[in-house]
């Protein structure tokens, strides 16, 4: 049934991003709002907006009886979630089909099934996915938790079975960290998700993390989109995406792309949807383990657009009013390479400690081959209350070097005066001798941050000035003043 109206359960650039999608396909947009966010881009940008209410995320696009009385108020025919808040949460999609509202995902059995990991293990075990070995506790006693380390093997990852986002987990290599370890995974996952139910897992050293995308419709059609490398991670968060994989080899690439489908397959999936794996080794002879299932739209998915020519969030509206897809797999291939930087408010400097504040000036960077997606401009207001996410500067390029090149350059042309950013962080990642090579793994960027957060003080000095030349000169008076340093996004390089 065709969509007419389309209430967005987001904010920032996701919400600005669907909105488009929306104007492309002449449907009419629905925003929603909090008072923190009253103001802001992705408000403007809609048809419509409704007033949620409130500041943080739990008075407001977490509140799910508010958001259903917004999409009934505004008539809505259907609500895309984004990601985050209530992308993964079955009583959402269950609330909006029980008002007669199309949710934009998957079925609510689907996301309630693959949200719990300990679930989504056993569902692809009976798919014949393999999976990193691990242990589900007959309970949550600290005691039980210990044997399940013992039984797994050292070094081990305790984790939380709800959500995501490195969120409720915690690494043990000595025995005497477990009932540490144990409190506060379950604190932090009770904060997290409301859920502080755990279970343990083998900790690879050393994997790659590789995510296949995959989308699916209503009648039994299910393809991957291939795949996207997420090693360059920061505390279990992503910060660096790219696709085509380097260390993912043809056979390889087929390997996981096979059982992305068979795991779709075997849990009756519906839309865009995301599989996980560590991939431990490189090329032909690597082995890879299913992790967990994102039953949403990622925050990376640009970089799958890039590389198909696939729009994920058509994509996702044509399932969702019934279409078949429009291409089978063998119509589907790679081409060139693309990656993507997440531009976040926080200071390297501090340990990446988030910034909040009011955007002084925001500057993006434009050229061939970049594309960014952002939901902030000058006059932002950074909230403490939401994720300091703040663009994502994607390029693409004929190979990896040209989009590493591009990367870099679109990193340097982007100015943000007010807070503290990852910018500079960023682009001495991609100048990194390790990046390049493409031999990275997931704790490379913590084990290496002392270098990539120190750039050359020349270089440092160099970026500032050029930086500082750029900004109007009625921008540079409010900010700058006699200290450029705190005005300027100081890791830029």
């Amino acid at each position: 049934m065709p969509i007419a109206r389309l209430l967005i359960a987001n904010r920032g650039e996701i919400a600005c991003r669907i909105i488009r999608a929306c104007r492309d396909r002449g449907i009419r947009s629905i925003a929603v709002f909090s008072d923190q966010d009253r103001e802001a881009p992705h408000v403007r940008l809609a048809d419509e907006a409704v007033a949620l209410g409130g500041a943080r995320p739990a008075e407001s696009y977490l509140d799910i009886a508010k958001l259903i009385d917004a999409a009934r108020a505004s008539r809505a025919d259907a609500v895309h979630p984004g990601y985050g808040f209530l992308s993964e949460r079955a009583p959402f999609a269950e609330a909006l089909s029980a008002n007669g509202i199309t949710f934009v995902g998957p079925p609510a059995a689907v996301i309630a099934a693959m949200g719990s990991k300990t679930e989504a293990r056993a569902l692809a075990r009976k798919a014949n996915v393999p999976v990193v070995p691990g242990a589900r506790p007959d309970s949550q006693d600290e005691a039980v938790i210990a044997d399940a380390v013992h039984s797994v093997g050292l070094p081990a990852l305790i984790k939380a079975a709800a959500g995501g986002g490195g969120k409720g987990m915690r690494v043990v290599r000595d025995e005497r960290e477990i009932a540490e370890a144990v409190g506060a995974a379950r604190r932090e996952a009770l904060a997290a998700f409301g859920d502080g139910t755990l279970y343990v897992e083998r900790l690879l050293e050393g994997p790659r993390h590789v995510e296949i995308q995959v989308i699916a419709d209503t009648h039994g059609n299910v393809v991957q989109l291939f795949e996207r490398d997420c090693s360059v991670q920061r505390r279990h968060q992503k910060v660096i995406e790219e696709s085509p994989s380097p260390a993912v080899s043809p056979r390889l690439r087929a390997r996981m792309g096979d059982a992305a489908i068979a795991l779709a397959r075997a849990t009756g999936y519906v839309n865009a949807g995301t599989l996980e794996f560590l991939v431990d080794g490189e090329g032909d002879d690597a082995s890879f383990y299913f992790l967990e299932m994102n039953t949403r739209l990622q925050v990376e998915h640009p970089v799958t657009e890039l590389v198909t020519g696939v729009d994920l969030v058509q994509a996702q509206l044509d399932v969702a009013e019934g279409k078949t897809l429009p291409w089978n797999q063998e119509s589907l291939s790679q081409r060139g390479h693309a990656i993507e930087c997440r531009v976040y408010a926080e200071a390297p400097e501090q340990g990446f400690l988030p910034q909040a504040g009011r955007i002084l000036y925001w500057e993006a960077p434009a050229g061939p081959g970049v594309r960014v997606d952002t939901g902030v401009e000058t006059g932002s207001e950074v909230s403490v209350h939401y994720d300091p996410l703040l663009a994502k500067v994607i390029v693409h390029g004929a190979s990896r070097e040209e989009a590493i090149a591009r990367a870099i350059r679109a990193l340097d042309e982007c100015i943000v005066l007010g807070v503290r950013t990852n910018v500079g962080f960023m682009s001495q990642v991609l100048r990194s001798e390790t990046f390049r090579s493409g031999h990275v793994h997931t704790r490379w960027a913590d084990d290496d941050v002392a270098s990539l957060t120190e750039p050359p003080a020349a270089a440092l000095v160099a970026a500032a000035t050029e930086a500082a030349a750029r900004v109007p000169a009625s921008a540079a008076r409010r900010t700058i003043g006699s200290d450029p340093w705190t005005g300027l996004s100081g890791w830029r390089a």
